[in-house]
């Protein structure tokens, strides 16, 4: 009788057991060392953990920062920002389309006075902030600056993320506003800008989280993420910036699933491939070729049955993220597929990354599945897979002409289809959903946003534009309108807008009367 073949979600076969002869090429690797296979630091987490992040914000900046002041006496080593939709697309809460979308999904900032407000009685020089932010990064990142300035803070010591990866909204999440070439321009000028004036900020995190969650394989999510990578890196060469300077200042951002060998290889393999890719486009200081990245726990993963699984789901994802070598983890709530986290779930779920940072040892040794016969084999099939998918891209004529193309999109849309079918067929078992059912009642407490909390952004709003000078913000946003058309760095126009009481959604429309809109 045939015995039945098993996969890894990426479709790689895993063998009943591995031996010597499966990973003939083992090298003597050493963290911190070139090509970085075994992590960035040489002793890892002995030296320093992993930032701890709770990625936070609902409502209004003040309820926002409440939360904050909360996970900063808990532990949390860095705050990670969630922004409601209107803000992520550039669009006030005042906007007919921002209408029943306010403070649902994230925080709702349309101003300086926002930002005032979401950071109020927190040093932004002694913490780390990560913003989950695309379209509307490089105000995001304006508004951040000029908080910055009025603390007295040195611009040289702030340190922190913005996102800003659009090539994955094009093709897996769909909060773009401007088309690609215009976009790639604002995510150079925001290199340049950042390198000469916070030189600590990392100014894009090269996003593969997003392209799971919308149903890639794991070998998929490392591909398209370093190819996107490769393109941003291009994009900047060309505008004349030295790798070896912008490229110290890029991160990566994953995720982190169920099958916990898969997901270690899969980060193993990443930064193997990164260095590689870096060094062949000219890189030669090490710290430029080092992939650094940020996880966040499987969104995708959490189910809204039996919702207390997700902690256990949620334990084994900590664990491969922090097996792979993570630079810092936000950890999912529990009660994420029913809702925002409510402050229970937060809190336990920051409490198992201190679990698996003090309790479990696995912090003690870096790469500690370094050795094993299936983890290299693994590796070694997980890259060898991904540089097959980069190399078609390459052909297409890189990410952006893939993009453009409907490459990606499609085979993220091929593996979300048959990973449903695996589901429905049971051939994958998904427990509490398609098998170890039980009759329950949900008592799960839900986190609901006030429905009047859009009226009181609106009245925050209008007052704020009252008090204005009218003249001097039309003069800043046609200096930015003058800028987006000569090609200047648009950056300090728009922090000059930010100082002058511009708002988000005057500045975004101001440059989609530029560029116009992603269709």
């Amino acid at each position: 009788m045939d015995e039945k073949k098993v996969f890894t979600d990426s479709g790689i076969e895993i063998k009943k057991v591995y031996a010597a002869g499966d990973c003939p090429d083992l090298i003597n690797e050493l963290p911190g060392e070139w090509p970085y296979t075994r992590g960035v630091q040489p002793d890892m987490y002995r030296g320093k953990l992993w930032t701890m992040r709770q990625y936070a914000g609902f409502s209004t900046a003040e309820e926002s920062n409440k939360r904050y002041h909360y996970l900063l006496s808990q532990g949390v080593m860095g705050l990670s920002v969630a922004f409601d939709l209107p803000t992520q697309i550039g669009y006030d809460s005042d906007h007919p389309l921002s209408d029943g979308e306010v403070g649902k999904v994230g925080v709702a900032i349309d101003s300086l006075e926002d930002m005032q407000a979401l950071f109020k009685g927190i040093n932004l020089e002694k913490v780390s902030t990560s913003m989950t932010i695309n379209a509307t990064s490089f105000i995001l990142l304006g508004l951040y600056v000029v908080l910055a300035k009025q603390q007295g803070a040195d611009l040289k010591k702030i340190s922190g993320t913005i996102q800003n990866d659009i090539l994955k909204e094009y093709a897996a999440r769909g909060t773009y506003i401007y088309p690609p070439k215009p976009s790639m321009r604002i995510i150079t000028d925001i290199f340049e800008w950042c390198s000469q004036e916070i030189p600590k900020w990392n100014t894009i995190s090269i996003s593969g989280y997003h392209i799971r969650e919308a149903g890639s394989t794991a070998v998929q999510e490392i591909a398209f993420t370093l190819s996107n990578g490769k393109a941003y890196v291009q994009a900047a060469k060309k505008k004349g910036l030295d790798i070896n300077v912008f490229g110290k200042r890029l991160s990566f951002f994953f995720n982190a699933h169920n099958n916990l060998f898969e997901e270690v290889a899969k980060f193993r393999a990443a930064r193997r491939m990164w260095a590689k890719m870096m060094k062949d486009l000219g890189a030669t200081d090490p710290k430029a070729m080092m992939l650094r990245f940020h996880t966040q726990t499987g969104g995708s993963t959490l189910t809204a049955q039996q919702p207390l699984n997700n902690i256990s789901r949620v334990t084994i994802q900590t664990l491969a993220a922090v097996m792979g070598g993570t630079q810092s983890l936000h950890t999912n709530g529990y009660d994420e597929a029913l809702s925002l986290p409510t402050e229970e779930a937060a809190g336990i779920a920051l409490r198992t990354q201190q679990i698996a940072a003090y309790e479990s040892g696995v912090a003690e040794t870096a790469d500690p599945l370094a050795g094993s016969y299936f983890v290299e084999s693994l590796t070694e099939e997980m890259e060898e897979a991904a540089w097959k998918l980069i190399e078609k891209i390459d052909i297409m004529g890189g990410s952006v002409a893939a993009i453009e193309q409907g490459y990606i999109q499609d085979e993220i849309a091929r593996s979300a289809y048959e990973y449903q079918r695996q589901v429905e067929n049971r051939e994958k078992i998904i427990v509490g959903v398609n098998q170890f059912h039980t009759e329950e009642k949900n008592t799960i407490p839900l986190l609901k946003i006030d429905e009047r909390i859009q009226q009181q952004q609106v009245d925050k709003l209008t007052r704020y534009k009252n008090n204005r000078d009218r003249a001097r913000v039309d003069q800043c946003l046609q200096m930015l309108n003058d800028k987006a058309n000569s090609g200047e760095n648009l950056m300090p126009g728009v922090i000059e807008a930010i100082e002058n009481c511009c708002t988000l959604g005057e500045i975004a429309d101001e440059l989609r009367g530029v560029f116009g809109e992603y269709q």
